[in-house]
């Protein structure tokens, strides 16, 4: 199937602007952290452990004031006098508090990066699950690289902020509710200072995290879509060069390029706004603290030593208000990213089979469409009043110009989309009263577009009969005329195919991908131009091979090459999505009508 271009429909796509979405839900922030602890939760052991790692690390950081402001009181500035054992304890208990605090520290990174790691596992375990639920029409409307940059980029950034920002915001939470009880016990007074400064980086921290989040929101998609074009390219490396074609590309890159540079820097600039001004705050906030705190010191209100506890103490307490005000950008881009992720675990999936819904099971073969209208969209029709009865064993061929509807007959047959109107039978049943994956059991294919995966010649072939014996998978391959071939490569059935099998030619490719359809026992079979990569010599035996081969079943092909149909039971001739013909090769012949119109043409050109 053809993945959505670049500039595909904005119907399909939405603007070029917004944000391509994989369900039609909008994630609010609380949904998306309500999401985001389901994945958390399910590691209770280690969440256990990073707590009370982070608490402990995080109280014997924050008793180090507290010693330096007792080793500070031992001073008798007045008398001259200092008692030294007080300072050498303070001291010696500080410089263990902070080297055990160190060590828990780190162990707490390293329990949060194996905690972030599972989660980052499990989202993309969830979305592959997903996509193996998605309908076919997905896949028809969103670029491969978009999905790609979600399971990569997106999950990874969220990951990124799982094992950093969360326990960054952990041990913040735990530093100012502990630095404010020390305050508190301190000196209630000073206290006054924060009722101001504290609502105001809260309120303008909030102001700014609502303004940035659709720009990261819009960077997430705009790398999307930068990805969805560079693997869009790539893949069409031979045909840009063929066409010389490569300025033209170049410039559509740098357009995609300078929107995704765009996007990216407007986010990080409008993010890291929060930072600075929030520091700017916690320095005046530093600032009041130490004058007001003066005035109470020459009152006698409070020692130096416990005025020097509360500076650090404050500092502390306003430290981690500036680092989350730091984060908040990242947490905005992991926001953005989660609601992509969750968008593509939440895409409505292919719908459910009947309740009612049974298996087929020992299949004659008998196929018809009755009355079929049909359309991608719902506004255009593109099947209309469409009717085919394919009997047990015949061979049924379905022909027409380009765009006629030939394929989506084929995506019907195969429940990849259900009929707007009319019914798909298969041995007189509905198909919609049948189980989707006994439907598709019933059938083999073998699709103009070959798909072969990183494994052997065996592997390949025998991937469509899970446990096929060496024998069979020879005998298939002697079938399809490709044996001979396999035999002179050094490693024969065990050479190893890689990149989608490009060390070997699109008609070998070709030849694998029909000898991996021969092998399931199921009883139709659908060619969709599947000789289109091999030559004519090359065709005409498989095409005999296939038929001795194929004797019983029921099957469908689409070609263009209309020589090679007429041995067909059953020729379906279609025209902007009606059948206009229907006939025996000799028959349509002889009507003189479209058929025959279009096999003359073609008998010229070959």
């Amino acid at each position: 199937m053809a993945k959505g271009p670049i500039n595909a429909d904005p119907r399909v796509y939405g603007s070029a602007s917004a944000a391509p979405s994989f369900s039609k839900e909008k994630h609010s922030r609380m949904y998306l952290i309500r999401r985001l602890w389901q994945y958390l939760g399910k590691n209770r052991l280690l969440l256990a452990l990073a707590l009370l790692l982070s608490v402990s690390s995080s109280l014997l950081s924050l008793y180090g004031p507290k010693l330096s402001g007792e080793a500070i009181n031992a001073i008798d500035l007045g008398a001259g006098r200092v008692d030294f054992d007080t300072v050498f304890r303070c001291v010696a208990l500080m410089a263990g508090c902070y080297v055990v605090s160190a060590v828990l520290g780190y162990l707490l990174s390293a329990v949060m990066i194996r905690l972030s790691k599972r989660v980052s596992r499990q989202m993309r375990r969830d979305i592959f699950e997903s996509m193996t639920r998605l309908p076919v029409s997905f896949f028809d409307r969103f670029q491969t690289g978009n999905i790609i940059s979600v399971v990569t980029y997106d999950v990874d950034t969220v990951n990124q902020s799982l094992s950093s920002d969360l326990l960054q915001i952990l041990q913040s939470v735990i530093t100012v509710v502990v630095s404010f009880a020390m305050m508190l016990s301190i000196a209630p007074k000073l206290l006054l200072v924060f009722v101001f400064t504290v609502p105001a980086t809260m309120l303008f921290t909030r102001f700014l995290a609502n303004r940035v989040r659709p720009m990261f929101r819009r960077r997430s998609a705009k790398l999307g879509e930068l990805n969805g074009f560079v693997e869009e390219m790539l893949s069409g490396q031979k045909t840009i060069r063929a066409y010389a074609r490569e300025d033209e590309v170049l410039s559509r890159f740098d357009g995609k390029n300078r929107e995704a540079v765009d996007a990216y820097t407007e986010a990080e600039a409008n993010g890291t706004i929060t930072g600075p001004s929030v520091t700017f705050i916690n320095n005046v906030s530093l600032t009041l603290v130490c004058v007001f705190g003066s005035l109470l010191f020459l009152g006698g209100d409070i020692m130096i030593g416990d005025l020097s506890s509360f500076v650090q103490y404050s500092r502390k307490f306003s430290g981690p208000i500036n680092e989350v005000a730091n984060i908040i950008a990242e947490l905005q881009s992991a926001f953005a990213a989660a609601e992509r992720v969750f968008s593509l675990i939440d895409a409505e999936p292919e719908q459910p089979d009947a309740a009612d819904a049974v298996e087929l099971t020992d299949t004659d073969g008998c196929v018809e469409l009755r009355d079929v209208d049909f359309g991608y969209d719902a506004e255009k029709t593109i099947l209309h009043d469409l009717s085919l009865r394919a009997e047990p064993g015949s061979l049924t061929a379905i022909v027409g110009p380009t765009g006629a509807g030939k394929t989506t007959v084929i995506n019907l047959l195969m429940r990849f989309y259900d009929v707007t109107d009319g019914a798909v039978l298969v041995d007189g049943r509905d198909v919609r009263e049948l189980t989707r994956a006994s439907l598709r059991r019933a059938y083999t294919m073998v699709l103009q577009d070959t798909w072969l995966f990183h494994g052997t010649i065996y592997e390949n072939i025998a991937y469509g009969k899970p446990g096929a014996t060496m024998e069979e998978v020879v005998a298939a391959a002697k079938a399809a005329r490709i044996h001979s071939y396999i035999m002179r490569l050094p490693d024969g059935y065990n050479t190893v195919l890689t990149d989608n099998g490009t060390s070997i030619s699109k008609g070998q490719k070709q030849l694998l991908t029909i000898a991996r359809a021969m092998l399931p026992e199921a009883q139709m079979l659908i060619l969709d131009e599947a000789t289109s990569n091999v030559d004519t010599e090359t065709e005409e035996e498989i095409q005999a091979a296939m038929r001795e081969l194929m004797r019983g079943k029921t099957c469908f092909v689409i070609a263009h090459r209309l020589s090679t149909i007429r041995s067909a039971d059953h020729i379906l001739v279609m025209d902007a999505g009606r059948v206009v013909e229907q006939g025996t090769h000799d028959e349509l012949l002889r009507a003189g009508g479209f058929y025959a119109s279009l096999y003359r043409s073609q008998f010229a050109t070959e």
